[in-house]
């Protein structure tokens, strides 16, 4: 697959200091996709002419970023404590070439924990932090096991995997993918879902990686790979040893409060309404919020918001939080 990187971008577009730098690097080759479209027959196979003819009218140039520099992380340090031993591996990849013209190389990497964690949310801010675009793909809500490579033409319904249609529509040659749940996949599949893996993740044969439904090479070399798990058993031996793998831990209470004070004064940041609330939360809201998860923080604190402002009050109080012992009971007959 052939790449070119005789156009440079300079954007200064983020916040934080950030400036990252995109090179032109080209994912297929024009002629390939001609070829192929030339030996449609003049009727059928309407859906793959369609993409075939969007390919063509795209172009093969993405924008394959990276910073110029070693991008400011202290923010992601402060506000996602339990991830330090991965943004510390990010950090020394990130080293190696933010002053040299070698390509952005990141090692595949899984992030194990329980769920709420925060995972998901962490594989967003990476996607944030280098400048690039993000796939996402949630293996537990699977209902084919072609979502990452595609399916055959030749099936009805068939159409491209979201690593192909991430290339091809988006905008970057190098996004990051999420493949959330990877370890959800089971067994159940007639077509193993997470085969086109093997392949993806070796960065010598993700040159020339070929969609089923397409069936024309793309360059998935530069793709950087983030996958989320809560139980590494279930994942094949072959994915495990293509990737950096780190355990994430729950924060602990310090750690959760600073997270939750800090999604309070975003929340409060982000919307009008905020204004009419204090600008930090009380030692006792704090105490309590130390033992909720990451991602249910914020619905506490939008249902505590309410609850206040129900009340006439700008202060959140113990009493806003939802009940911590509150479950959801399944419906059914009763007997």
């Amino acid at each position: 697959m052939s790449s070119g990187c005789d156009l440079v971008l300079v954007r200064d577009d983020d916040m934080r200091g950030r400036i990252p730098i995109a090179h032109m690097r080209h994912v297929y080759r024009v002629d390939e996709v001609e070829k192929r479209l030339g030996k449609l027959p003049t009727r059928d196979h309407e859906s793959l002419r369609a993409t075939y003819e969007r390919m063509l009218d795209k172009g093969p140039e993405r924008f394959q970023v990276k910073p110029s520099g070693l991008p400011a992380m202290a923010h992601l340090y402060d506000e996602l404590p339990n991830f330090h031993e991965v943004l510390d591996d990010l950090k020394r990849q990130l080293a190696l070439c933010a002053d040299s013209r070698d390509a952005l190389e990141i090692t595949p990497m899984l992030l194990l924990g329980p769920p709420g964690v925060g995972k998901t949310h962490f594989a967003r801010e990476i996607a944030q932090l280098l400048g690039t675009g993000m796939g996402f793909v949630s293996m537990s809500s699977l209902t084919a096991g072609w979502v990452l490579s595609g399916a055959s033409s030749q099936w009805k319904g068939a159409r491209p995997g979201k690593v192909f249609e991430t290339l091809v529509d988006g905008q970057y040659a190098n996004p990051v993918m999420v493949v959330d749940e990877i370890d959800k996949t089971g067994g159940e599949h007639a077509y193993d879902p997470l085969g086109s893996l093997y392949s993806l993740l070796e960065h010598d044969t993700a040159h020339a990686f070929i969609d089923e439904f397409a069936e024309v090479p793309i360059d998935a070399s530069q793709v950087i790979w983030v996958a989320t798990a809560n139980d590494a058993r279930g994942i094949p031996d072959p994915i495990l040893n293509r990737m950096n793998v780190f355990d994430i831990e729950m924060p602990d209470a310090e750690a959760s409060r600073k997270i939750a004070s800090k999604l309070y004064r975003s929340i409060r940041a982000d919307h009008d309404w905020g204004q009419r609330f204090e600008p930090d939360l009380c030692e006792e809201v704090l105490d309590a919020m130390s033992h909720c998860a990451p991602r249910e923080m914020r619905r506490a604190l939008m249902t505590a918001f309410g609850n206040a402002k129900l009340d006439g009050r700008g202060q959140l109080e113990v009493r806003d939080l939802p009940d911590p012992q509150a479950r959801r009971k399944p419906m059914g007959f009763v007997q």
